[in-house]
């Protein structure tokens, strides 16, 4: 078969892509470009004529928006193509091989993709150049010659040499030896090596050098957190006192604890805390394991009115190094190995943090420092790397903050943390035993993610985006989101004596790390390509991939289970009572080293500290320039730490898995921002109010000024958001976030250790501990430091009816500040911190205070702004007008229908009717005040789409038949599980709530036989049930290139057709919702009623007019009860619906919109807060044609949707208006019910 290339565009009412690049091009470089054609490239190998035309417009491209052609011609115009470098993940283009697989599963095919830009005639050479420097990241693409069309993934593998004359390497020649070679690890390091191999009485591998370097590497053993202190100084000045005092305490609590002869070093520091809290009583929820996969501890979880035993478990994870110089990947990797790492711990986790640190990302791209990518494109791609991971993965992400300095120029700051749960019953801790197997789970490895872990230990430099290629791992969501399933299941957890997730180090670590003897089987390992040699093997980071110990005799059922779940699972290991990691590559060993060595960790390393001078000022003082008072407020409101980031907030999918007790918005405008994250726990299709709330704590500016002072603020603002939240305090557990300059100097290691410090005594005084914590030393470029951070994420549990929302709710109320009031020496006072958190939390339960919000950057005026903004009701404010923009960490604003009689509470005004803010008599519009706060951030994270587009309103009434059938007690309901799909456990729990009895099945594609079985069995159950289901998510990754293509695929197949035109035919139901809604139309059923019915006039869903993904709550309006889904309502009837898409826009042509519409067809449409159907944004987040949300066939017996009905249960979207329950589910039920 010959090799062919095809290229795809989109037709002209569709190219967003082309258009929003093209403005950006213009915009970021100063270009006049005039037209840009955006076209996708596929090099398509073992293809058969027939295969590919079967492919053409089922998988390439869609028949309604793009053009497939054999060929280009773009003679004469200036172009620029643009590839995945070798080795690195091409998502598109393996979904695309999955879709092939579902048209022929026996074809042996292989596609690369690429982008093809061609610009007008007018683009000169140099602007082509300045184009290609900024469009192509060297770390993960490359340009592309499109005179070559060859497959080249098929490498020789590189032999794996032994380093000759390794052990006679002298004392002069380690240090250079670690530097030619790229090593971590410094010449000290380097000299136990060659020492132990003289011992050992051979050279090594060069597999096992890059072993130990990996181990070794200040990521895998904090080699900074573990150098120890041998002396410390403090420099003069008015905080010497303080700082003395911190350091008797530190010293008291070793002697305590008997732990005087143990080393002193930042990790000791780091950890006493809790082990003292321990030993007073303070710490008794906290699992003790071996395993340390993440922070663990025991709650009481309500389930259906019973209390169980819980795990729920934390995780804070950072990607700096990788998120710097490949921001898509490094963001994307930082969730999904945040995730793995409760979820190796038999936690399904369910809730996420984003906390970044960037520079300034409106400065021109010239003016970007050498060696750097420009911060916007950091940011931005970073934003969508992470989101884009979450969003697949199905991990509501509730509370998202970029924090702005100057000196995260020096390198990213790119910190996520994630929150898992499983009941205790279901987790089985045991040491593994000579015997047991490990086996591998998830993805295949490649290059991608080598010397990731060593990497990120090092500075960054001026070579670095072109030196680091493989250093950074590629996300594959999907493949995350099935073993989360898997790991989800009682009867596969129960199985698993330990378990280790699969990050710095890779096969190396994460089986390494399982026990002391281990025989591994390299060779075993399934790869994405061939051409891997040994070393890269044993330590590629590649991503998505766990290892577990289990019994040799429970594996045959272990791999069984696997299977179900569609999870590759390889035996590639033994247990050993060895004390050696053994690696075979064949019969040949090729890793032999002792344990007691690779535990050694290397030289012992040695620093002194000094405690540097703190400049004695007020550090809370913030001055705001202005001529008015207006002026102040609006440009308080503008600062960079203190504007809405709504635009970058609602990428992220907040609402899936049906646990978001509070929007990341809120009110009836949703522009109130939350401070917390507060998420139900995931009791599967039982009822729980336990709810987790999650807040993190940090101030780079107090930091920088004081990293003592910073850290132990970081702490108290944590707990004041809680606190703030309806939860109370003094049960929070703390895992602590490090990011700091290189180590250089005693001076230097002083940050640290001051902050260290200042969270020790915070801890001790408020009796709470941290119990795990994450550090990144390598936060330097050249002469620029990163600003020195302790952040802190602080987490406890809270009965979600007690949860309150920080905008205003009704006019005519008290406003108080609750002021803590810091010591002499600007140190929080923890005295008053525990009177003022047990004053709020009392009278929050009390039913007195009914919003609050805990002060950060823009102070007391912040405050009151953002909580006016919800619900537009405004305030009078008499106080102090500076007061309004210190920083006052630790103090609440709060709102309370009653006198409140404390010593801290200070009556500063009253909330208002009046859609203002009056300062001192000073009346300040909210809708100006408001577009202060957006208008900025809005220029690089758009934060509404168009406006003004041709809408007309559905008022059909409908008749709704009757069912012909036999009438059931209990109605059958199939949910087909694909690669992708999300939304499975939510649209499950929906319909058995309703009565249903619901039965799931994965669509398995591992291989051929799989998807011939899939097939089989899901044709089996369509015919079985009432009603099938197409739940949401991203069906194969939304790829190639269009969402649901996977499914219309599935369906369209010759056997599923024909049980689906059965299931209609007997009058059986099918609902869509989102992804399942987007496959839907593409197969034809909606709105025609039945598959292969596409024609270039048919509707479609399309890119959001905004281009990116949106996630929040909006209005829809009934337009039609004719059919059984709608049923129970009115035309005219509103429902507050979560959406959350990136491909959600409906788009039909005006002839196909008046049959829709004249049929009754237009289901649901979005609506204003008047409720008129409407398209404007931001209550059509899309743009749909007409404000189409969703349609019915003709019969009334299909419905899809893009909005997600089934997320909504008591106690949810607290802080949104309207009828958040829309009764499909019942509807459809009650439609076969007797």
């Amino acid at each position: 078969m010959k090799n062919r290339r095809i290229f795809v565009e989109k037709y002209p009412r569709f190219q967003v892509e082309a258009d929003t690049l093209l403005r950006e091009l213009n915009t970021n470089l100063g270009l006049n470009i005039k037209k840009l054609r955006y076209i996708n490239v596929y090099d398509l190998f073992g293809f058969s004529d027939e295969l590919l035309e079967k492919s053409r417009y089922s998988v390439f491209g869609e028949v309604v928006t793009d053009l497939v052609s054999d060929e280009c011609d773009f003679e004469g115009c200036p172009s620029l193509a643009v590839e995945y470098l070798p080795g690195q993940f091409d998502q598109r283009a393996a979904s695309a091989v999955d879709c092939v697989h579902l048209i022929d599963p026996k074809a042996e095919v292989r596609i690369k993709s690429s982008r093809l830009l061609i610009f007008d005639k007018s683009l000169t050479d140099a602007e082509l150049a300045r184009i290609e420097k900024y469009y192509i990241n060297t770390v993960e693409s490359r340009k592309k010659n499109l005179d070559i069309l060859s497959d080249a993934e098929s490498a020789e593998v590189k032999p794996v040499p032994v380093l000759e004359g390794f052990r006679e390497m002298t004392e002069e020649q380690l240090a250079p030896y670690c530097k030619q070679n790229g090593l971590a690890m410094n010449g000290d390091d380097l000299r136990e090596v060659v020492n132990y191999f003289r011992t050992e009485g051979r050279d090594p591998f060069e597999t096992e050098l890059r072993i130990l370097d990996t181990y070794w590497s200040d990521h895998c053993r904090h080699t900074t957190f573990t150098t120890e202190i041998e002396e410390i100084t403090l420099d003069e000045s008015f905080l010497k006192e303080e700082l003395e005092s911190s350091l008797e305490l530190m010293h008291n609590i070793r002697t305590e604890l008997g732990r005087q002869q143990k080393s002193l070093c930042l990790m000791e520091l780091a950890t006493i805390g809790a082990r003292y809290l321990r030993k007073v009583g303070k710490l008794d929820d906290m699992e003790q394991s071996e395993e340390n996969n993440a922070c663990s501890i025991f709650v009481n979880v309500d389930v259906d009115g019973e209390m169980q035993r819980w795990l729920l478990q934390f995780k804070n994870e950072t990607h700096n190094h990788p998120t710097e110089i490949e921001p898509f990947g490094g963001a994307s990797t930082c969730l999904g190995g945040a995730i793995r790492d409760p979820l190796s711990g038999r936690s399904y986790v369910y809730q996420a943090m984003r906390v970044t640190g960037a520079g300034d990302i409106y400065k021109s791209v010239d003016e970007t420092l050498e060696g750097k990518l420009p911060q916007r494109i950091i940011s931005t791609k970073a934003a969508a790397g992470y989101s884009s991971y979450g969003n697949q993965i199905g991990l509501a992400t509730t509370h998202v903050r970029e924090i702005f300095h100057p000196n995260y120029v020096a390198k990213r700051m790119e910190v996520g943390a994630v929150v898992g749960a499983v009941k205790a019953d279901n987790v089985r801790r045991e040491s593994p035993t000579p015997g047991d197997v490990v086996l591998l789970l998830g993805g295949r490895t490649g290059r991608d993610g080598v010397g990731g872990a060593t990497g990120s230990s090092k500075e960054h430099t001026l070579t670095s985006l072109e030196e680091c290629s493989s250093e950074v791992q590629k996300g594959n969501a999907p493949e995350e989101r099935k073993l989360s399933r898997l790991f989800r299941r009682g009867d596969v957890t129960r199985l698993i004596k330990k378990s280790n997730d699969f990050g710095a180090g890779g096969v190396s670590v994460a089986i390494g790390e399982l026990t002391d003897g281990l025989d591994i089987y390299l060779d075993r390992v399934p790869t994405k390509y061939n051409g891997l040699n040994s070393t890269e093997l044993a330590i590629s980071e590649s991503q998505e991939r766990m290892a577990v110990v289990v019994e040799r005799g429970d594996m045959e059922r272990f791999v069984e289970l696997c299977g179900e779940e569609n999870v590759e699972v390889t035996y590639v290991a033994d247990v050993t009572d060895t004390r050696r990691m053994r690696m075979f590559s064949g019969d040949k060993l090729v890793v032999d080293l002792s344990r007691d060595f690779i535990d050694s960790t290397g030289a012992k390393h040695y620093t002194k500290i000094c405690l540097g001078a703190v400049e004695h000022k007020n550090p809370f003082e913030r001055k705001v320039e202005g001529a008015s008072v207006e002026e102040r407020m609006k440009r308080n409101l503008a600062d960079d730490n203190v504007v809405s980031q709504k635009g970058l907030i609602e990428m992220f999918d907040s609402t899936i898995g049906a646990s978001t007790v509070l929007m990341p918005f809120g009110g009836k405008t949703q522009c109130t921002e939350t401070q917390v994250s507060v998420q139900k726990l995931p009791v599967g299709n039982a009822y729980t109010n336990t709810a987790s709330v999650m807040a993190f704590g940090y101030n780079p500016y107090i930091a920088t000024w004081s990293p003592y002072h910073g850290a132990a603020y970081a702490v108290v603002e944590a707990c004041a958001k809680v606190v703030a939240s309806g939860a109370r305090y003094d049960k929070m557990r703390f895992s602590y976030q490090e990011y700091f300059e290189r180590m250089t100097d005693a001076r230097s290691w002083g940050k640290p250790m001051s902050a260290l410090l200042g969270a020790l005594k915070m801890q001790v005084a408020l009796g709470l501990p941290s119990i795990g914590g994450k550090d990144s030393m390598s936060g330097t470029f050249r002469d620029i430091d990163v600003p020195p951070m302790l952040m802190v994420f602080g987490i406890t549990t809270v009965d979600a009816r007690t949860v309150i929302s920080p905008e205003f709710k009704t006019a005519n109320n008290n406003i108080y500040v609750i002021r803590h009031t810091p010591e002499a020496n600007y140190m929080p006072s923890p005295e008053c911190l525990k009177r003022n958190f047990d004053f709020v939390s009392e009278k929050i339960a009390q039913g007195d205070i009914l919003s609050a919000w805990a002060v950060g950057f823009g102070g007391v005026a912040e405050a009151i702004s953002k909580m006016a903004f919800g619900n537009e009701i405004g305030a009078a404010l008499e106080c102090d007008e500076q007061m309004l923009y210190d920083y006052s960490y630790g103090s609440i604003v709060v709102e309370s229908r009653r006198t409140l009689n404390h010593p801290s509470a200070e009556l500063i005004g009253r909330t208002s009717n009046e859609k203002a803010i009056f300062v001192n008599g000073t009346r300040l519009p909210l809708e100006e005040l408001l577009e202060a706060n957006t208008s900025k951030f809005a220029t690089v994270y758009a934060d509404k789409g168009k406006s003004g587009e041709p809408t007309r309103v559905s008022d059909g009434k409908g008749f709704v038949r009757k069912y012909e059938g036999e009438k059931v007690d209990k109605v059958k309901v199939y949910i087909p599980v694909f690669p992708g799909t999300n939304c499975d456990y939510d649209t499950a729990r929906a319909f058995e709530r309703a009565g249903a009895e619901v039965t799931m099945s994965v669509f398995k594609n591992l291989t051929g036989e799989d998807v011939f079985a899939s097939i089989r069995e899901m044709t089996e159950n369509i015919s079985k049930c009432h009603i099938m289901a197409l739940s949401g998510g991203f069906s194969a990754g939304d790829e190639p290139d269009g969402s649901g293509k996977f499914i219309a695929s599935v369906l369209n197949n010759a056997t599923v057709t024909k049980a689906v035109h059965a299931l209609i035919e007997r009058g059986g139901l099918i609902l869509g919702i989102c992804n399942g809604f987007q496959a839907l139309v593409k197969s034809g059923l909606l709105p025609y009623g039945r598959l292969g019915m596409m024609t270039k006039e048919s509707p479609t869903l399309f890119h959001n007019d905004i281009h990116r993904h949106i996630s929040q709550i909006v209005s829809t309006r009934v337009g039609t009860t004719a059919s059984p889904w709608l049923s129970s309502f009115e035309v005219g009837d509103l429902h507050s619906i979560a959406v959350s898409h990136g491909e959600g826009k409906f788009v039909v042509s005006e002839e196909m919109a008046e049959e829709l519409f004249a049929n009754g067809q237009v289901a649901f449409q979005y609506a204003d807060w008047e409720g008129n159907a409407t398209t404007d944004a931001p209550h059509n987040p899309n743009g749909s044609s007409y404000g189409i949300e969703g349609i019915i066939s003709r019969n009334g017996q299909i419905l899809g949707k893009m909005g997600h009905t089934e997320r909504y249960d008591d106690c949810l979207f607290k802080n949104i208006a309207g009828e958040k329950r829309q009764n499909i589910f019942a509807n459809a039920v009650a439609y076969f019910t007797k």
